[in-house]
């Protein structure tokens, strides 16, 4: 019997914990482990299938805000399967072998909802593309082609570049993202010298509404406004953004608040579809396996959001389910204690 994606893609969603070819020849009435194969060979999903389910479900703001971040697919026992290099984990704080993937989040800030709309994986040796490269074709995308109304574009510090700042602000539209603590700025309009943001002097003034800097490096004549923020006696975030008319650190906090939205997705996708668990070696099948897996997460949030419910609680339901069946009338009965 022949499989098709809507087939894949239940198994995904039903599936606990092992997301396997095997396990779905194994479970799937007349289903065989070559069909399930032949399937993810044959198949050429994308982005863009992506986009056309998202937006069904997208409750737009005009208020609303594109997030841009990266996580990595960790394939640390995998030896043959392409795709995989080894790259820097954020989670693992160190190099893994992994399949990086790139997101482009679409958040409602009025209702803290949030929808993929893009992403791309990190294949620099098939497409050439850097992650930097990635994030700059799905943010003209976004801005463009799937005009999608957002005032604000949120990344990390790793995508802290002058050419994507100049690219967000060429668009009309606003970014906050933190910088590193050793990036020289300069915020004595040239007459001291660059110094490190973690060097600079404060006011009590600046220090609630922010100051006036430029990055060593950008345009002459271009201003950011740099803030401050305290997320802990152990840890200091510096924000910048082209938001001029932004004068409150606080209200730069909960901007960049939205940002975490992006973490939130990324362990969800990890937790409940099995991104990370497919074994195939082929790219193509990584990529099928990779995109099934994201239709899940939306078809979960969507379940979830009609049930008043959680994603997590809709997934593991049908556990619960199955050991109240168990109870009731158990098919292995105990005989001794």
């Amino acid at each position: 019997m022949s499989i098709k994606r809507i087939d894949y893609c239940q198994f995904i969603l039903t599936s606990q914990t092992n997301f396997t070819m095997t396990n779905f020849a194994d479970h799937g009435q007349g289903f065989s482990h070559d069909a399930v194969k032949r399937y993810l060979q044959g198949d050429k999903l994308s982005a863009s299938l992506v986009w056309e389910h998202a937006q069904r479900d997208i409750v737009p703001s005009p208020r609303g805000c594109i997030v841009f971040d990266d996580t990595i697919l960790d394939k640390g026992h995998s030896h043959q399967i392409e795709l995989v290099r080894r790259q820097y984990s954020g989670n693992a704080h160190g190099i893994i072998k992994g399949i990086g993937l790139v997101n482009c989040l679409y958040v409602n800030p009025d209702t803290g909802e949030y929808w993929p709309i893009d992403y791309r994986l990190f294949a620099p040796e098939q497409d050439g593309k850097t992650k930097l490269e990635h994030v700059r074709d799905m943010l003209v995308s976004a801005a463009g082609n799937k005009a999608l109304p957002f005032t604000r574009v949120l990344f990390d510090t790793w995508y802290a570049t002058m050419e994507l700042m100049l690219l967000v602000d060429s668009l009309g539209k606003r970014f906050y993202c933190p910088i590193k603590a050793n990036r020289l700025v300069d915020d004595s309009a040239g007459q001291t010298p660059y110094r490190a943001v973690s060097g600079l002097c404060w006011t009590a003034q600046e220090a609630e509404r922010g100051k006036l800097i430029k990055i060593k490096g950008f345009p002459r004549d271009y201003k950011v406004k740099l803030f401050r923020v305290t997320v802990s006696s152990h840890r200091t975030d510096w924000i910048v953004t082209n938001d001029l008319a932004q004068d409150s650190t606080q209200g730069t906090q909960e901007a960049c608040a939205l940002r975490w939205k992006i973490e939130q997705f990324h362990r969800e996708l990890k937790q409940l579809t099995g991104v990370e668990k497919c074994q195939c070696r082929k790219a193509r099948m990584q990529r099928n396996h990779i995109a099934c897996a994201i239709l899940v997460w939306l078809r979960l949030r969507a379940v979830a959001k009609e049930k008043l419910s959680s994603m997590y609680q809709i997934k593991t339901s049908w556990l619960s389910e199955r050991m109240r069946q168990e109870l009731r009338s158990p098919s292995v009965l105990m005989r001794f204690a």
